[in-house]
C-alpha cells in the first residue's frame, strides 16, 4: 500500500461524480490520506453516498443529458464554497477541458488542452495518432456506414463506436450472425441520423493474447507516474474482478511518447493485449483519466496524490512504479460476474463464502472497491448486489448498466459541447 499518512495540511476536494468505481477508488485513496472529500452526481443512490470519507453529497444534472446545466451546478457550487482541487473521475473531463481556462480561475484542476483531450476521448482520433506516431495497434479500419463496414469485416474482429465507455458499443464478431446483430445495435442508437454511423466505427483486427490495462500521469507532458496491471479473473461487462500489478516498461515507454505528443497534463490510460505469439503489446484503447486507481494505491503507487499535487501547480519527481504481483479484486464484479454467466442461486452462495472467507480464488487478495474494513459504510451496496442476485440472479446484467448512467457522455452529448453553440462563458 502507498503511503497513508495523513497529509500536513488537507485538501478540500470536489469529485465530480460518484457512479463509477474509479470514483469510488479515488475516495478511499483520499479520505486515507486526510483530504476533505465533497461529491457531485445525479444519482442519490451512487456509490460514493456509501463512504464514511465522504463529507457532502450534491445532486446535480446530468453530464449526458445537460452538460451545460452540470456545468453551471459545478460552477456554482465553486463559487458557493470553498475548493482546493475539481478530481474529474470520468468523463467529466471532456466538458471541463472545454471551458478549462475559466475553471481554473476558480479551482485548481489538472487536464490538457481540449483538442489534445478530444483526441485520447474518441476511439478513431486514438486510433489516427497512433498511425502518425507508428505506435503498434492492431489492423484497424475506421468507417461511416453500414457498407463500409461489411466491406471492412474479416472474421474474427472487434467493432467499436467512437465514443464509448465501460465496455459499452464493442462487439466480438465471429461470424455472419455476431455481425447481423452489431449491425442491428448500431443502427438502432439514438442518433438522429443513421445510428451510430452518424459517428465513426472502428473495426479491429482480433488480437489473441492477454488484455492488461495501464495508467498514468503527466505534467506538462511529461511521465511521472506509471502503474500496469492484468486481469486474473473477469467481472460483468468484460470488467476486472480480480488484477494482478505487472511491471510493463515497454508500455510505459508507449504511454510516454503519447504523452509528450499531446502534452498531456493530468491522468492518462490505455488497455493493450499482449498476444499470445510474445509479439509486442498492441493499443487497443485510451482513457483521459485514472481507471480504478486502487490497484496501483496497494501496490504502493499513490496515483491520485501525485495528480492532486500536480493539480494544485507543483512538478514533483517521478514516482517510483508499484510492486509487482500484488492480487486485489472487486467483490461486488465477482459476483455480478458469477450471475452474468449463468450463475445458480447455490453458485453465488458460494462465491460469497469464498469471498468472505478467503477462500481461492481470492486468498491473499485485497479488497479494492469496497474496503469494509477500512470504510464499513460501503459493506451496504455490496450486501445490497448479493441480496439482489440471491433473489433473481438474471439481475446482474441490469445491476451491471447502472454503470452507465446519467453521469457518462454519449454521441449527443459529445457533440452538443463540441458545439460553436455551447455557452463558453
Amino acid at each position: 500500500m502507498a503511503d497513508s499518512a495523513h497529509v500536513a495540511t488537507p485538501l478540500r476536494v470536489l469529485v465530480s461524480e460518484g457512479s463509477s468505481t474509479s470514483a469510488r477508488e479515488a475516495i478511499t485513496i483520499l479520505g486515507l490520506s486526510g483530504h476533505l472529500i465533497e461529491v457531485c452526481d445525479p444519482s442519490p443512490y451512487c456509490l460514493a453516498r456509501f463512504s464514511r470519507f465522504v463529507g457532502k453529497f450534491h445532486r446535480c444534472p446530468g453530464l449526458r443529458d445537460d452538460p451545460a446545466g452540470f456545468l453551471g451546478f459545478v460552477e456554482e457550487l465553486l463559487s458557493a464554497r470553498h475548493f482546493d482541487v475539481l478530481l474529474p473521475t470520468h468523463e467529466q473531463g471532456f466538458l471541463f477541458a472545454r471551458v478549462r481556462q475559466r475553471l481554473e480561475d476558480r479551482v485548481a484542476l489538472a487536464l490538457p488542452s481540449f483538442a489534445s483531450y478530444r483526441i485520447a476521448h474518441s476511439k478513431a482520433g486514438f486510433s489516427r495518432l497512433l498511425d502518425q506516431l507508428g505506435l503498434p495497434q492492431p489492423a484497424t479500419r475506421i468507417v461511416k456506414s453500414a457498407g463500409e463496414l461489411r466491406d471492412a469485416i474479416r472474421f474474427p474482429c472487434v467493432v467499436k463506436t467512437s465514443v464509448g465507455t465501460a465496455s459499452r458499443g464493442i462487439w466480438f464478431v465471429r461470424d455472419d450472425g455476431d455481425l447481423e446483430g452489431a449491425l442491428q445495435e448500431l443502427s438502432a442508437q439514438d442518433l438522429k441520423v443513421n445510428g451510430a454511423f452518424a459517428d465513426e466505427v472502428l473495426v479491429q483486427e482480433f488480437v489473441a493474447g492477454a488484455t492488461e490495462k495501464a495508467q498514468a500521469v503527466f505534467c506538462r507532458g511529461k511521465l511521472l507516474g506509471f502503474h500496469a496491471y492484468r486481469q486474473i479473473a473477469a467481472g460483468a461487462g468484460g470488467g476486472e474482478a480480480i488484477k494482478q500489478s505487472a511491471r510493463r516498461p515497454e508500455v510505459r515507454a508507449l504511454l510516454a511518447t503519447i504523452g509528450e505528443k499531446l502534452a498531456w497534463h493530468g491522468a492518462l490510460s490505455v488497455d493493450y493485449v499482449l498476444p499470445d505469439d510474445g509479439a509486442t503489446p498492441l493499443l487497443i484503447d485510451c482513457n483521459p483519466r485514472l481507471v480504478e486507481p486502487m490497484s496501483a494505491y496497494l501496490a504502493g503507487a499513490d496515483l491520485v496524490g501525485l495528480l492532486l499535487r500536480i493539480s494544485k501547480g507543483e512538478t514533483p519527481a517521478a514516482a517510483p512504479e508499484g510492486r509487482e504481483g500484488v492480487r486485489t479484486q472487486l467483490a461486488m464484479q465477482a459476483l455480478l460476474g458469477c450471475a452474468s454467466r449463468g450463475g445458480t442461486r447455490r453458485d453465488i452462495v458460494r462465491e460469497c463464502w469464498q469471498l468472505a472467507t478467503g477462500g481461492e480464488p481470492y486468498a491473499d487478495n485485497t479488497e479494492e472497491l469496497t474496503p469494509v474494513r477500512l470504510d464499513w459504510v460501503s459493506a451496504v451496496p455490496l450486501a445490497m448486489t448479493a441480496i439482489l442476485l440471491l433473489v433473481n440472479p438474471k439481475l446482474a446484467v441490469t445491476l451491471a448498466r447502472r454503470g452507465f448512467g446519467a453521469h457518462l457522455l454519449n454521441v449527443g452529448s459529445v457533440r452538443l459541447i463540441e458545439s460553436e453553440d455551447f455557452p463558453l462563458a
